[in-house]
């Protein structure tokens, strides 16, 4: 590890950490701004009805009884609003327990020899009386001396809400900067596809989350090689297997023993359908199919003839018509593979659509033995066959039609599901969206 380097403003610990560091001096300066502003160590001055009436109480305090009455005079004409009164000593209404800042820096701006106290407010007015040194009291009305809300612009409320703000704003950058790029990721996983279609993850961001969106790409374009590699390989064997194949068929056809050529036939039949069937399910590189609007009933009732005309009971039960987005060929396929597994093992197979609010459900409904529930999500991957005999013949497929089906469902944004019937078979049950957004491979 190097030194220091979680600081490295380029990851996401150097970039909480610079943010945790310009938050605090935010903060500080909030603070100052805020002390500088507020002073409380300074008295606060008042309010020019308390100047005045801390002016009127020097001038009457220095000046002789029998003069108070001109002067009280006097100032009244001065000073209309302060409302000047005087009051004999132990005549005023002083009300208890009330004090401000305001009254505060009157006292200290009068000195010892006065007292200075709140009286009982004279309608909507505020009335601060101050006591003379010879006991006599003068009282005037002072304009905002109010006692303000001990929480309303204190230091402290500044600081609490700047150091909430500073966490907010750290919380919410570091849960997008963590958050976007999971979903992103998580985005990507579900739209997984080896056909190059999907766009590669977005390299920006801190440095660890690049580091894992490089990985990502990187991890997608060996899958996506191998995968092709894979899909190339088995293409060239398919070729190559196909023309001795060939060669033994006509071989075969000169065999003069009648069981020994029907069986030798079999067998090349068997490998050549095995091909198909394999190369079917591993094709993924091929170009994918667009989506369109498509009959979906139209889509059944055709395989059911087509199964019809082999010899086989195909019921179509459902709608006339039924139309839904999704790839015609794929969907065919797919229903084609499950009504060849229900005929292999029931004698009478019936197709069922039906709409139920956004999904559109394709059940193939079979009489056959069935599948028990120990079995019926294994029934599912590749290579598994409803029958434990190790031999094939004519009646037997590889175990990849309900595979095949099954991607073909979740390439569409649907899925495939096994349940049983009553008394006896099973139904195998599709089911897609209607309106959909299907992704680009299953």
């Amino acid at each position: 590890m190097k030194p220091f380097g979680f600081f490295h403003l380029r990851g996401i610990g150097g970039q909480i950490a610079a943010l945790v560091l310009a938050s605090t001096v935010a903060l500080h300066l909030v603070v100052t701004i805020a002390f500088l502003v507020s002073r409380p160590d300074r008295a606060e001055t008042p309010p020019d009805g308390a100047h005045q009436l801390t002016d009127a109480a020097l001038l009457l305090g220095s000046a002789e009884p029998a003069e108070r009455p001109r002067l009280i005079a006097d100032l009244a004409r001065a000073f209309p609003k302060l409302g000047i009164e005087m009051f004999a000593p132990g005549t005023a209404e002083v009300v208890e327990g009330s004090d401000n800042q305001h009254l505060r820096g009157m006292r200290r701006h009068l000195g010892r020899g006065y007292k200075v106290v709140r009286l009982a407010p004279h309608g909507s007015a505020h009335r601060v009386g101050v006591e003379l040194p010879d006991g006599s009291m003068i009282a005037g009305r002072v304009e905002g001396g109010g006692p303000r809300p001990w929480f309303w612009g204190a230091p402290w409320l500044m600081t609490l809400m700047t150091a909430f703000i500073c966490v907010t704003v750290l919380g919410l950058w570091a849960a997008r900067a963590l958050a976007a790029p999971l979903s992103s990721f998580a985005r990507a996983a579900e739209n997984f596809s080896l056909d190059g279609g999907a766009e590669p993850l977005p390299e920006r961001g801190p440095e660890e989350i690049r580091s894992v969106a490089r990985a990502l790409n990187r991890m997608h374009e060996r899958i996506a090689g191998l995968m092709s590699d894979r899909t190339r390989m088995l293409a060239a064997i398919s070729h190559d297997l196909r023309t001795p194949i060939t060669r033994l068929r006509l071989r075969a056809e000169f065999i003069e023993d009648e069981g020994n050529r029907k069986r030798m036939l079999m067998d090349l039949d068997q490998m050549r359908s095995m091909l198909e069937s394999v190369l079917s399910l591993l094709r993924n590189d091929r170009k994918i199919e667009a989506v369109t609007l498509v009959d979906i009933a139209s889509t059944l009732q055709l395989v059911a003839d087509q199964f019809g005309d082999m010899g086989h009971v195909v019921h179509y039960v459902g709608p006339v018509s039924a139309t839904a987005a999704a790839r015609p060929d794929d969907l065919h396929r797919g229903v084609t593979n499950l009504v060849e597994n229900a005929v292999r093992f029931g004698a009478e197979v019936t197709l069922r659509l039906d709409i139920s609010g956004s999904r559109l459900v394709i059940d193939v409904e079979d009489d056959g033995p069935g599948i028990s529930d120990a079995r019926k999500q294994e029934m599912l991957e590749p290579f598994v066959r409803g029958d434990d005999a190790r031999t094939m013949d004519e009646s037997t497929g590889f175990g990849l039609g309900l595979s095949i089906a099954r991607a073909i469902a979740l390439a569409h944004g649907g899925e495939l599901s096994l349940h049983d019937r009553e008394p006896h078979g099973l139904i195998v049950r599709m089911q897609l969206p209607v309106l959909q957004a299907p992704r680009l491979a299953a």
